[in-house]
């Protein structure tokens, strides 16, 4: 059962990083030489500023240690707490400013820093074990296509000031320039696809809730991040938090919307404290209220925390978690486009989605809908999780395959064992072997081949995986998590699992085949009748786990 929880006082609920509160405080960038020539080149006097994450993946490994670390050995530089750049498996890292960009150091340990500072860190040495070299033209940086992220581990997460040198604000500013009609239309030119997993388009829904008549409409942010492997909205709103502030507030001027809401999971406490210390700040910007940059257009937007049940993730349920109800999946239709949050025409929109947003109003919609392939235009964010030698964030364009993400930017297995199987798009996505590899990270070709792109998360599996488990765990999973309204649902899944422990205890195997013929009938009337996407993808993972690696079913 969700419930929905007021976030602490903002005020008494420091936000992850070291800057002060008042955001005109803050130092703004730019204070080194102007000419990189008449700056002492790296290794010869300490950084003027030195960059740690304050990621909650990069502070669970000691990043909070190695910062104070730093700043105890060091005085004299300035430490700024950034999102994290995604190279997960190199946190905690510790980025130098030189003349030629950020130095890298990574993984570094609390008891390494004292080493690392008599060394030469401080001035960027490369000589130094632990160096990374230059964090821009690491090959997993300079692959990659970043759009969304493109902010995420450069700036400080609650700094204003850092916002606007890097871009911030020009998405909004752009949008109020023009109608709001026109606004939508951008949207629409640029192919952007809902990335919370439907891949529905962005702009047809917003077209939608702008031609609906109400006397109030709302903009709400799905960040209800329940899939396994997924941890991009979360890295996002701890990273960048401005943005999904500016993309809502873009949306809410396309729609004409007064109010928004982002749904944030309770299990996400530095995600919480950030947007909300951000949205304070925003506020005495005049980034949000009643006049939004003198513009004459109000918005305001407040957090809402869930108390984390996966059916919240679906949209409807979660309207029905932020009315005060039990969060259970609604009748469609009305869809939520004419008839969502209290009754009214409501934007529902995943954090991925409202974050690109302010740069397809910068840069112009053209050049978003450059990136990718076919009807997958633009920039998806994957999260490469699992038995996975390299784990973390990975934009770029769709149209790259299967494999390149796993192979040449995950480097295989931690294991070091052969990859068996890959699930892509959360518990409810197919399970996918090394002979499809090839297959490109494209939302059609995915639905051509029984899958599904989802929310971009990937989970390896190295061939000691016993795929006949995982596929009952599917509907393990759906049983646990289902919010019971409609019976293909509530009760087939329990069913499920009932039909392959049958399956998998038949040591004779005379009645396997028969149970494989109802195990997929089963799946077929879950697929058809569910109410929801809980019931009617259950059976992916299941289906793929019996046509690819069916003898795990015989074992």
């Amino acid at each position: 059962m969700t419930h929905d929880a007021e976030p602490a006082d903002p005020s008494s609920t420091p936000a992850p990083g070291t800057r002060p509160a008042d955001p005109s405080s803050t130092p703004a960038p730019g204070t080194r030489p102007a000419d990189p020539s008449s700056t002492p080149a790296p290794g010869t006097r300490p950084a003027g500023r030195v960059f740690v994450s304050c990621d909650s993946a990069a502070r669970s490994v000691g990043a909070d240690e190695v910062a104070e670390r730093i700043a105890a050995q060091a005085a004299e530089v300035e430490i700024v707490r950034t999102g994290s750049r995604g190279m997960l498996w190199l946190e905690p890292m510790v980025e130098v400013e030189t003349p030629e960009g950020r130095v890298g150091y990574g993984p570094v340990a609390p008891e390494d820093v004292d080493g690392l500072i008599a060394a030469g860190m401080l001035t960027g040495s490369p000589s130094i074990a632990g160096c990374l070299g230059l964090v821009d033209e690491l090959p997993w940086m300079a692959k990659q296509q970043r759009v969304t992220f493109a902010r995420v581990g450069v700036v400080d997460p609650i700094s204003t000031t850092d916002y606007v040198a890097h871009g911030g604000m020009k998405g909004l500013r752009a949008a109020l320039e023009l109608p709001p009609a026109e606004v939508v239309e951008a949207v629409v030119e640029s192919g952007l696809r809902g990335r919370g997993g439907a891949g529905f388009p962005t702009g047809i829904k917003w077209r939608t809730v702008l031609g609906a008549e109400a006397d109030l409409k709302f903009v709400c942010c799905n960040a209800d991040e329940g899939d396994s492997g997924t941890f991009a909205d979360r890295m996002l709103i701890e990273g960048d938090p401005f943005t999904l502030i500016e993309g809502m507030t873009i949306a809410a001027y396309a729609v004409g919307a007064a109010e928004g809401y982002v749904y944030l999971r309770s299990e996400y406490p530095d995600a919480v404290a950030t947007l909300t210390t951000a949205i304070e700040r925003a506020r005495a910007e005049g980034w949000l209220g009643p006049d939004i940059l003198g513009s004459g257009f109000g918005f305001d937007l407040q957090v809402r925390v869930g108390a984390g049940a996966y059916i919240c993730g679906e949209e409807t349920s979660m309207l029905e978690s932020l009315e005060g109800k039990r969060g259970m999946v609604r009748s469609k239709p009305p869809i939520p486009a004419l008839q969502g949050l209290f009754g009214r025409p409501t934007v529902v929109n995943n954090v991925l989605s409202l974050a690109t947003i302010p740069a397809i109003l910068a840069d112009g919609a053209v050049k978003y809908a450059a990136y990718g392939t076919g009807r997958s235009l633009g920039t998806s964010v994957f999260q490469l999780g699992g038995n996975v030698a390299r784990g973390g964030i990975v934009e770029t364009a769709f149209g790259i395959t299967l494999g390149e993400l796993v192979n040449d930017f995950g480097g295989g297995t931690a294991s070091g064992r052969p990859v068996r199987a890959v699930q892509v798009g959360g518990p409810l996505g197919a399970y996918l072997p090394v002979e499809q590899f090839g297959l490109p990270m494209d939302y059609e070709a995915f639905a051509a081949a029984g899958a599904m792109v989802g929310h971009g998360g990937i989970v390896v599996f190295d061939d000691t995986v016993d795929m006949a488990a995982m596929a009952r765990f599917a509907f393990e999973f759906c049983a646990a998590e289902s919010c019971g309204k409609c019976t293909p649902c509530r009760v087939g899944a329990v069913r499920g699992v009932e039909t392959i422990d049958r399956i998998m205890t038949d040591t004779a195997g005379s009645d396997r085949a028969r149970n494989l013929v109802l195990l997929d009938d089963l799946c077929e009337l879950m697929t058809d009748g569910s109410l929801c996407a809980m019931g009617g993808l259950t059976p992916m993972p299941v289906r793929s786990a019996v046509r690819h690696f069916g003898e795990d079913f015989h074992a």
